[in-house]
């Protein structure tokens, strides 16, 4: 069975609002599920160690860093109307982005197979130098950076990302850059309105930014369609060295902030996918990263069906079923996207 490391942090909790959709009884929710069926057993606890302003500078710039953590000595605020900061939030955010570079170390230093880092305040929408969309710093960009500066043999990364929303941060970080593949499925136009298919990268980057922008309702059938007709070919051909996953819930049918109607076994189903792409291409080496997800009971549950899938379980949990209701037709969109990517060649 293979080996997965489980970073996440008590203080975690300590960067929460009151009424605001991204709070700490979602983390909360998460380790009570995985204290319940005994989860734990199975994996690898590493505390995380905060990241460094070095660290944190391979991505922002340190002017925003610097305004991020005299913000939070100043007592916060609301940074933008969605993102609020408080106190303990720089301290917070940057044990987040180093939450994720330790599951990293520690995938890469081969004590472990596979990682699942849960950590909040999320990271994707997180751009160089601002704040948005609940996020303060950019914990997967964070964690690709480092790991291509710690080891020599990690050149190409993979970034996945199936939040609902567009992960207009991490595009942004490696828009121009030949050896990140950033590819995104999210509902469009929705939050941040970014994230459109003719968005592919510039310069020496054109072609390693993958977007598949969705209409409401496409349903689990269409994700799975996306996967294996686009995701799977150009993930062969980018080859990449290790894979991250910015791993949202928020698609889900349950989920209130937007309507794409993927079910937990379609949730799965895309965790199970990544696995094999990485146990094919990349030695294994796949790490899981908590964004967003709104749905106490579906995030808890999406999360433990991917320590399910690191584990090389065959099992799922869903406690809410799927959702009947007609599916929207992607074809289209896939003929659209291997004619771009030349993934017909």
């Amino acid at each position: 069975m293979p080996t997965t490391a489980y970073i996440t942090h008590p203080d975690y909790r300590l960067h929460t609002l009151e009424n605001h959709p991204e709070h700490a009884g979602r983390i909360e929710a998460v380790w009570q599920l995985f204290e319940r069926t005994g989860i734990l057993n199975r994996l690898l606890s590493v505390d995380p160690v905060p990241a460094t302003p070095e660290q944190l500078g391979q991505v922002h710039d340190s002017r925003y860093i610097d305004f991020v953590r005299q913000s939070a000595e100043r007592g916060g605020g609301m940074l933008d109307p969605d993102t609020y900061l408080l106190p303990v939030s720089y301290d917070v955010a940057c044990l987040a982005a180093g939450g994720v570079i330790t599951a990293v170390d520690v995938v890469l230093a081969g004590q472990a197979d596979n990682g699942l880092a849960l950590v909040r305040p999320p990271g994707h929408h997180a751009t160089a130098s601002r704040a948005m969309g609940f996020c303060l710093f950019n914990n997967v960009a964070i964690a690709a950076r480092y790991a291509q500066s710690r080891d020599p043999s990690i050149k190409r990364v993979m970034i996945v990302d199936y939040d609902v929303h567009h992960g207009n941060g991490t595009q942004d970080t490696f828009y121009d850059d030949p050896d990140v593949f950033y590819i995104s499925t999210h509902q469009y136009p929705h939050y941040p309105g970014t994230g459109a298919l003719n968005e592919i990268g510039e310069g020496e980057g054109k072609g390693t930014t993958l977007n598949m922008p969705l209409p409401a309702g496409v349903g689990s059938d269409g994700f799975r369609l996306l996967y294996q007709q686009v995701l799977w070919p150009a993930a062969r051909r980018f080859r990449p060295d290790l894979i991250l996953v910015s791993a949202g819930f928020d698609a889900h049918w349950a989920d209130h902030l937007a309507m794409l109607h993927l079910d937990l076994r379609g949730y799965t189903d895309l965790a199970r996918e990544l696995i094999r792409m990485a146990d094919d291409l990349c030695k294994g080496r796949i790490v899981f990263v908590l964004e967003g997800g709104y749905d106490l009971e579906v995030l808890s549950h999406g999360l433990l069906n991917v320590v399910y899938a690191l584990q090389g379980l065959d099992e799922l949990s869903d406690p809410v079923g799927d959702l009947d209701m007609p599916q929207q037709d992607v074809e289209s969109l896939v003929d659209q996207l291997v004619k771009l990517h030349h993934l017909d060649a």
